[in-house]
């Protein structure tokens, strides 16, 4: 889900920037330049989100997986073991959705299901070693994406940028 975010950020800043800031702006041949003062910007986030699914996706199909199952495993990694259902509401998508991708990294032999000791109704999510090993990789794809996205920007920019989002994504949270 943090990349969503960072696409979110990024597409959400670069419209103030270059709207409100004025410090970018596209050629005045680009065709961007009119996207950006005429389009909804939820155009935009909805284009960056389906440019980032198909690199990501890409990406990860030799391991037999979509970019559907990335952003639960870059949780794992941060928090292997976490129970099925604070899975989903931490990446904000339904336990239905949670279970198939869940599913399908199981089958692949990158995680598997233990009935929590505490609540016998849910299952924690762990990490297999295969599942471990690919850590380093996704990690990596998760960079180049990162990379992708803020190449136009400086560091101070990017700083803003993940700032901004944070804050957007908090006032947003707290309206849902």
């Amino acid at each position: 889900m943090r990349n969503h975010i960072v696409v979110i950020a990024t597409i959400l800043l670069n419209y103030v920037v270059v709207n409100k800031m004025n410090t970018i702006e596209p050629d005045e041949n680009s065709h961007t330049k009119e996207m950006y003062h005429n389009e909804f910007i939820g155009k935009f986030i909805s284009f960056l989100y389906r440019y980032e699914q198909i690199f990501i996706g890409k990406k990860i199909e030799p391991y037999g997986i979509g970019s559907g199952q990335f952003p639960f495993l870059m949780r794992l990694y941060l928090e292997d073991g976490i129970n099925q259902e604070s899975l989903s509401s931490h990446q904000k998508i339904d336990k239905g959705t949670t279970t198939r991708a869940i599913q399908k990294l199981v089958d692949e032999g990158y995680v598997f299901r233990q009935r929590d000791k505490k609540d016998r109704r849910s299952y924690r999510i762990f990490l297999t070693e295969k599942g471990k090993k690919l850590e380093p990789e996704m990690k990596k794809i998760a960079s180049e994406w990162e990379e992708i996205l803020f190449s136009s920007f400086d560091d101070n920019q990017r700083r803003e940028i993940k700032n901004a989002l944070g804050i957007m994504f908090e006032t947003i949270s707290q309206r849902m």
